[in-house]
């Protein structure tokens, strides 16, 4: 019987369990096949268990499998700093052996929310190398607590160290997968690095451990991502017909055609008719160099620009000399104001009124 088990029997087992799945789940070659059935056999032999019997496989895994409790394993063990990552940085002179792996005694579990609180606080006054101190303190006391990492992945955003962020919020998923500020947070790290797609899954997940379609914030971060995971697809599609042919005087980096641009202004490079500096003067000036880079990483703004009917008038109005128009009536209008932060590089999700990304948990 599953129950009459040794802890080494209950392992062999799921090593067995691991092993053939390994050999269906196109892990390994079907030539290898084989050698592992031979493997389980002698695992079964030696210690005496049945590999097929499904009910004392799952009462040694439970409803994990040994690779999902390995990557927990291997997490907690980036998270505290023994996985030489992102994270070790905030844990000076950690080992993966300096951390317990012992659950901590009561009196220790509370000595561990009293640093967490002293992180919180520090992380109310906007102080996050000391926030992620205090927190990793709590963590070496308790290196398996889901809200210690998740609020140490929210110092290291706000730090905006996002690759120690991922870290720490993986690792409090892994713990506990209930503990939504976990998955937002990693949402929020994953989103900061470029990651458009692996943030809407975690926002994904938050929205089904909350239940009831999510809670706004979480909602929100979702939307956001999906929306740029649209754009980077609708970018990836629209590329070829973008990208400028011999001859137009694009450069080889893919600088697009700033000629429409130009005359659209007034004038090209040498100030033409309605003053339009040199365009190599613009260009000197990292505001304008940053709106560029943007324009060469996202086509559609080009068009968006051209296109827009308030540019076209402060166009007509600046070749025809009419003087340049007032600039904070043009941008109070809201699509020109949101256009030019597209142009400067746009926000992450998590910085949106009302999501509190980086509020730490209770």
């Amino acid at each position: 019987m599953a129950s009459h088990h040794t802890s080494k029997q209950r392992l062999a087992l799921a090593i067995c369990d691991f092993l053939s799945t390994s050999a269906t789940d196109g892990t390994l070659t079907a030539e290898d096949k084989d050698s592992v059935d031979v493997a389980i056999n002698c695992i079964a032999e030696s210690f005496k268990v049945d590999a097929n019997d499904k009910d004392a496989v799952k009462a040694s895994v439970g409803s994990q499998s040994l690779l999902s409790i390995y990557s927990v394993y291997e997490k907690l063990k980036a998270s505290t700093g023994g996985g030489g990552g992102g994270a070790a940085a905030a844990v000076p002179g950690a080992s993966g052996s300096s951390a317990s792996t012992a659950e901590p005694t009561e009196e220790q579990k509370k000595e561990a929310e009293g640093l967490k609180s002293k992180g919180n606080a520090a992380m109310a006054q906007k102080d996050y190398p000391t926030a992620i101190d205090l927190y990793t303190q709590a963590l070496k006391i308790h290196p398996s607590n889901a809200v210690f990492l998740s609020n140490r992945a929210a110092a290291h955003s706000a730090a905006k160290d996002h690759t120690s962020a991922r870290v720490d919020a993986e690792a409090a998923v892994a713990v506990d997968p209930s503990y939504t500020k976990a998955w937002s947070r990693l949402g929020l790290a994953r989103f900061a690095m470029g990651d458009a797609k692996g943030a809407m899954e975690a926002y994904s997940k938050g929205i089904e451990y909350e239940g009831n379609g999510g809670s706004e914030a979480m909602k929100k971060g979702y939307e956001t991502a999906k929306r740029r995971v649209e754009e980077m697809q609708a970018e990836e599609v629209s590329l070829p017909r973008s990208s400028p042919s011999p001859g137009t005087g694009a450069g080889a980096g893919g600088m697009p055609d700033l000629s429409s641009l130009a005359s659209m202004l007034g004038g090209g490079g040498g100030g033409g008719g309605g003053g339009m500096p040199d365009l190599s003067s613009i260009m000197s000036n990292p505001m304008f160099a940053s709106m560029a880079q943007n324009l060469m990483s996202n086509p559609d703004l080009m068009g968006n620009l051209m296109s827009n009917p308030r540019l076209r008038e402060m166009a007509n109005q600046f070749s025809s000399g009419g003087g340049m128009p007032d600039l904070n009536s043009l941008m109070s209008d809201p699509n020109i104001a949101d256009m030019a932060r597209n142009m400067m590089g746009g926000g992450a999700p998590g910085n949106a009124p009302g999501s509190n990304q980086n509020s730490p948990g209770q």
